[in-house]
């Protein structure tokens, strides 16, 4: 069966403030993109989180921000190609060493919001990234949207790269995700959010905002954990690629079972 990913946004929580459905998301995807205390979360939730994840079964990985609690990390902070590397460096570290601590291994990073989008489409910005990543832990992958950016930076750097396509957000024509705030910006409704994977999934293209389909491929589906319906739609989308013959499970697995070498040596049957 083809196996696909489906990653979500975790730890988002920090002090007194408590943020998204994580109990929840953990019972029903494959991995957890846990926020590193810049633009969401703080150490103790990192840990628990992290500990969480690790009884669930569910991969981790790493999710960079711009350092904005104020703004979530939706502000695109302006910040230089070195600022971005550093602050990169910072965050990846904070949660490979808890994970260390935890006996898990960081499996991948993937940026958030303004700094993502950033990264999409500034190849200085997304090599900051993947350079940060490859001096961290050159094993772990990058996640990004696919024919971005974040492709080429992790191939001119050395590391291996993962596509990602989010099931609860929408996308412009040019395959840009639809900016915070804009009309089309969310896909709140479930069954809508799993059709539009199933479709994605089979035939490869994903609709945009205003209907034209646009050309995507995804190891892994993102679905954001920060609101009261994220585990309904999380459970229609996964419950809808189930029954169209698509297999759940951890980015790496993934990754390895589309490479030529698992290609050329099937399983035994």
């Amino acid at each position: 069966m083809p196996l696909i990913d489906l990653n979500s946004t975790l730890g988002e929580s920090f002090g007194i403030w408590q943020r998204g459905m994580d109990d929840a998301m953990l019972r029903i995807v494959s991995s957890a993109s846990i926020a590193c205390g810049l633009h969401a979360g703080d150490p103790i939730v990192m840990q628990t989180t992290v500990g969480s994840a690790r009884r669930a079964g569910v991969n981790i990985g790493a999710e960079l921000g711009y350092p904005d609690l104020q703004g979530y990390g939706q502000r695109d902070l302006g910040m230089t190609p070195y600022e971005i590397y550093v602050y990169s460096l910072y965050q990846i570290g904070a949660l490979a060493a808890i994970c260390r601590a935890n006996n898990v291994r960081l499996e991948y990073v993937k940026p958030h919001g303004a700094l993502y989008r950033r990264a999409a489409a500034e190849l200085a910005a997304a090599k900051s990234i993947a350079c940060a990543v490859r001096d961290t832990d050159k094993s772990a992958v990058l996640l990004g949207q696919s024919g971005t950016c974040f492709e080429s930076a992790a191939s001119d750097v050395g590391i291996s790269f993962a596509s990602e396509v989010f099931a609860d957000r929408g996308y412009r024509e040019d395959g840009s995700l639809i900016p915070k705030g804009e009309r089309g910006e969310i896909i709140s409704d479930p069954p809508t959010a799993a059709q539009r994977m199933v479709q994605l999934m089979k035939e490869g293209v994903l609709l945009s905002a205003n209907g034209t389909p646009i050309p995507m491929k995804a190891s892994s589906i993102g679905i954001h954990g920060d609101y009261n319906g994220a585990a309904k739609l999380a459970f229609a989308v996964k419950e809808a690629l189930e029954a169209n013959g698509f297999t759940v499970a951890g980015l790496r697995r993934v990754l390895e079972s589309a490479s030529p070498e698992a290609s050329a040596n099937p399983p035994a049957p």
